[in-house]
């Protein structure tokens, strides 16, 4: 196992990484404040590890209140969150109930929203599922739901006690959840580590095999990077900008199709292609160094290319960005491999013409 820290002061929280962690209690015990905590989880989740959770935790006399929501992006909603409160209320949580993530994205995101907000704010634990919330998602604090006109629109920063990336529910993953994290991985190899990237193409094939060895290093190589990030501009007035690399075009992307459509990762990932594009278009990459990308993403079977849902959609829907400052919409672009910039002064027709060479009819 690999320990982790997220340097926030007073805040600071672990977080671990290995194998077969779900069984530890000694990790999770000393973050229960009270003989009570609700788990929330999805349909998918549920069957597989509630009860290893619930087993472990009811031997060391914490009951368990089980919340259980549908599965899906498109679920990333206030309705469903409600969904959560309803529970809280009925078994009259306290502010001593922790309230633990079990699951990917969706449901780390929308139960870190929740303790934000019950009873402004209760403890709260994350167990990310997937390769996608292992790296990403459960470190940071950032928290909150979908609106019909943006993607996490709506939210709040509210850092986790503890975060558990026990690499064995990776196993249950299909292969397209674990190409989709695999996204998330590559970007922090393009934004600010390229021994990583380079690692990456050498390894790229371990990954995809699941080789635990593997996984577990680019787990922990993510979130190390992840951890100095949020460490050093937790509420993301500059530097953390930076890991949103490809996802100002893949959001637009993610609302587009309709939430679900296309998984987060495949998103990020034809956004990032995307990014390179406009960075060559600024002179910033060559075109040996797009190529490099796209050869990346291509061997993780992930999108390489958009879909065209027009110019005019694309822009719409980027103008709802929350990086957007004074009206204008502000890029994560790259000057090289492993060094990211916040750009907001891209020329409209050089944006134009990376929308149309890259949306599926371009």
């Amino acid at each position: 196992m690999q320990t982790l820290t997220v340097g926030l002061a007073e805040r600071s929280y672990p977080i671990y990484i290995g194998s077969d962690l779900l069984a530890c209690a000694e990790l999770l015990l000393p973050h229960l404040p009270s003989k009570k905590a609700a788990v929330v989880t999805n349909t998918t989740v549920a069957p597989l590890y509630l009860e290893p959770l619930r087993t472990m935790l009811q031997a060391h006399g914490v009951d368990i209140i089980p919340v259980i929501l549908p599965d899906g992006e498109q679920y990333k909603n206030a309705e469903t969150l409600g969904l959560i409160y309803d529970a809280l209320l009925s078994h009259r949580c306290e502010r001593t109930t922790p309230l633990i993530a079990l699951g990917g994205g969706v449901i780390g995101d929308m139960t870190g929203y929740a303790a934000a907000t019950y009873l402004r704010g209760v403890p709260f634990i994350q167990i990310p599922t997937t390769l996608l919330a292992q790296v990403d998602s459960s470190v940071g604090g950032k928290t909150g739901i979908n609106h019909p006109l943006g993607k996490n629109m709506i939210g709040a920063f509210y850092q986790p006690q503890v975060v558990l990336a026990d690499i064995t529910t990776l196993n249950t993953l299909t292969d397209q959840e674990l190409r989709a994290g695999i996204a998330e991985v590559i970007k922090y190899g393009l934004i600010r580590d390229l021994p990583f990237f380079e690692w990456l193409e050498k390894n790229m094939e371990k990954l995809l095999a699941r080789d635990a060895d593997a996984l577990q290093y680019a787990i922990a190589r993510s979130c190390q990077n992840k951890a100095e990030v949020v460490a050093a501009d937790e509420r993301e007035n500059g530097e953390r900008a930076l890991l949103n690399l490809g996802h100002t075009f893949g959001h637009a992307i993610e609302t587009g199709m309709g939430y679900g459509a296309w998984l987060h990762g495949e998103a990020v990932a034809a956004g990032t292609i995307m990014a390179a594009d406009l960075s060559c278009r600024l002179g910033w990459l060559n075109k040996e160094d797009v190529n490099r990308i796209q050869s990346l993403f291509q061997r993780a079977d992930l999108p390489i290319v958009a879909p065209d849902l027009g110019v005019e959609k694309y822009l719409q829907l980027m103008g709802l960005d929350k990086k957007v400052v004074g009206g204008k919409i502000r890029f994560v672009l790259l000057k090289s491999i492993g060094n990211a910039v916040i750009c907001g002064n891209v020329e409209p027709e050089l944006l134009l013409q990376t929308l149309v060479a890259n949306s599926a009819h371009g």
